[in-house]
């Protein structure tokens, strides 16, 4: 929970959202006696979740931070009572267009927004799109929701791939995002996913534990990387295997970008229609092992999912005001559902 001390150190929500403050006048804050990060850098990224963490480690080696009257660095560990004299720029406007997108929500209090995201949906602007993605749903329902994790995030505390669907929360004020966030950071919140991969894993339950980073020559996608990656675990269980599929149920210990894809692939069952990562789009007629269509036969069918098959089923973890542990569920969503039935009517074992 964020230190009770200085009530003046930071402007309401709203006025951050609009780049009306901090303002460039100096400011005091006086660490309190709940102090949870003691270096600085990580001290003012928690009380200014706004300002990314670079930029305040930018501030602080212009001299624009004092602690205890002398000019202070980013590693600087803090005590209670430490007096932090400070001076942070007015941030620029990042006004978020609201859109009318529907949100399948699952539950909802005074913190907290749990949804089920569906697939094709991004979760925030990047590369100078803002349009079309969950925040701009979220700004269109919602008056007020938390800083989020960086620009043109608010709410937003984790993510989903654009393909991935399931299940998410959002936080409504920056003390809800700050506690359900250090849950992630800790590994403290249980996520599980479900997956259909090509083929069935040699054990019926393992662990993958592979360092994961981005791939050294095609920027968009992420590998191994036993040198320089970070180190990333998930467990895996097959739930039900058929002929040339698995339905698999995951649980990653580590939450980086594309793991469960990458790991999958690297044991060799990539996650079908999965094409970054050698999952390959199937068709009705390859599950009845028939032929394709060719000339004089009826058009080439649709595949029978054209995205990632894969789904973030559970999420469990403590609510940030009760202190009770809340899990939530989004079901399997109609493709899948569908890949499922004709998988079991087809390709039995």
């Amino acid at each position: 929970m964020q230190d009770r001390e200085s009530k003046p150190s930071r402007p309401p929500q709203d006025a951050l959202r609009r780049g009306e403050g901090p303002s460039s006048s100096p400011m005091t804050l006086q660490v309190g006696t709940s102090i949870k990060e003691r270096r600085l850098d990580k001290y003012l990224h928690c009380r200014f979740s706004n300002f990314s963490r670079v930029m305040l480690q930018n501030i602080i080696k212009q001299g624009a931070v004092k602690v205890n009257g002398k000019i202070a660095k980013s590693s600087s560990q803090l005590n209670p009572g430490d007096k932090i004299e400070l001076t942070l720029p007015v941030l620029p406007s990042k006004d978020i267009p609201p859109e009318d997108i529907p949100l399948n929500i699952i539950y909802e209090d005074s913190d907290l927004i749990v949804l089920n995201k569906p697939p094709a949906l991004i979760v925030h602007p990047a590369r100078g799109n803002t349009h079309g993605t969950l925040v701009n749903a979220l700004a269109y329902h919602y008056a007020q929701l938390s800083s989020g994790l960086g620009e043109l995030r608010p709410g937003i505390v984790h993510r989903l791939d654009k393909n991935t669907t399931g299940v998410m929360v959002v936080t409504k004020n920056d003390i809800a995002q700050w506690k359900v966030a250090k849950q992630f950071e800790r590994r403290q919140v249980k996520k599980t996913y479900l997956a259909v991969v090509h083929g069935t894993p040699e054990l019926t339950a393992d662990r993958i534990q592979a360092p994961l980073g981005i791939h050294p020559k095609i920027r968009e996608k992420y590998a191994i990387r036993p040198k320089t990656g970070k180190e990333a675990v998930t467990f895996y269980e097959i739930t039900e295997s058929f002929r040339g599929f698995s339905l698999l149920k995951l649980t990653p210990k580590t939450g980086r970008t594309h793991q469960i894809r990458v790991h999958l692939s690297s044991i060799n069952h990539p996650i079908v229609a999965d094409d970054m990562y050698g999952g390959k789009l199937i068709y009705l007629w390859q599950l009845q092992d028939a032929e394709p269509a060719t000339a004089g036969k009826p058009a080439p069918q649709n595949p029978v999912i054209n995205r990632v098959a894969l789904h973030a089923s559970t999420l469990e973890f403590k609510h940030p005001t009760t202190g009770e542990i809340v899990r939530f569920e989004a079901p399997l969503p109609e493709d899948m559902q569908n890949l499922l039935v004709l998988l079991r009517k087809y390709r039995k074992s």
